[in-house]
């Protein structure tokens, strides 16, 4: 058989391990291609390269091109491509998810379609919310009344702490000028935040539309876990910003989440807190998500049984041929 043409993948074993490997790298306005087995981003200062094995994701930024052969080797390693704002702000589309194995999603997907699961997670979620509070016994009314009283404070605080002047959250999706100041700075920030959360949540394999606390919209789960974090993140930057009554609020304050985030701790917060959510009862020990490359069978249950194995001869199933 003639030999195929082009660098071979690495082999699994070769590739290195999720929690070894750099959890992101941004470039823009560059152009990204391969060389063996690197990626490489050139721009006018020279070229770079990169190790794809040990990427976990490359973030493309503004006046970014990037090859055929780069994505091809991108996905043969177990890392993923996300195209972004600037500075990795927002996020508008993704290649591949970096995991193999669908262990997260089956998780959210079970835990979500039982009631009495799915009211676990979201109490766990509000629960992040309030450390130290017992609210394993709280109803999801409940929850969302705490929850109320808690974000209506913390505008309070913020604007005692800055100055700004606050009286409530009011804003028109259709109409990002129709604000004051403050809550165009809100709406600002948490945009970026749910670009951030949704680059995280399919990177490692999760379905962003099957939420817990919120339903019924493709980015449900994005913004159930975007809320753990808008009162120590978000909020206090968007009540900066304003203090410093910006010309152009939006910008300011994207820069602003920009460099609140750069150093990807959210990142890694995030993916631990999503884990723990979806798989409360494990430990962390071997959860290799990202470079398990095995397929199974369904075999009716919890079972599964090898696939790539031909079962003709230990069981016939309808009169077909396949």
């Amino acid at each position: 058989m003639a030999k195929r043409p082009g660098t071979p993948p690495p082999e699994l074993p070769e590739l290195v391990r999720a929690d070894e490997r750099i959890s992101f790298i941004y470039v823009e306005r560059a152009v990204v291609h391969r060389d063996q087995n690197a990626i490489t981003a050139t721009d006018e200062r020279g070229t770079v390269h990169i190790p794809a094995a040990s990427l976990g994701a490359l973030l493309l930024g503004p006046g970014t091109r990037v090859t055929h052969q780069a994505m091809l080797l991108l996905a043969e390693s177990g890392s993923t491509a996300v195209w972004v704002g600037e500075r990795g702000v927002r996020y508008y589309a993704h290649g591949r998810t970096l995991a193999r194995s669908t262990r997260l999603l089956e998780a959210q997907a079970r835990a979500f379609a039982n009631q009495s699961s799915r009211l676990r997670v979201a109490r766990e979620m509000y629960g992040m919310r309030f450390p130290g509070e017992d609210v394993g016994e709280l109803t999801m009314q409940q929850l969302r009344g705490r929850e109320g009283a808690r974000v209506r404070r913390i505008y309070r605080e913020e604007s005692k702490r800055t100055g700004v002047p606050w009286t409530k959250r009011d804003y028109d999706r259709e109409d990002f000028e129709n604000s004051d100041l403050i809550n165009m700075a809100l709406s600002s920030a948490h945009t970026c935040l749910y670009g951030i959360m949704h680059a995280v949540i399919v990177a490692i394999g999760c379905s962003p539309g099957l939420g817990f606390v919120h339903t019924g919209h493709e980015r449900s789960f994005v913004y159930d876990i975007a809320d753990l974090y808008k009162a120590e993140l978000t909020i206090p930057i968007a009540f900066d910003v304003a203090a410093t009554n910006p010309v152009d609020v939006e910008s300011d304050t994207r820069h602003a989440v920009r460099d609140a985030v750069y150093d990807g701790s959210v990142l890694t917060r995030c993916a631990r807190d999503i884990r723990k959510l979806l798989l409360p009862d494990d430990d962390g020990e071997g959860l290799e998500i990202y470079n398990i490359n095995v397929v199974k069978l369904w075999d009716r249950g919890d079972r599964v049984v090898s696939g790539g194995t031909s079962y003709a001869e230990l069981e016939t199933i309808g009169d077909g041929e396949w």
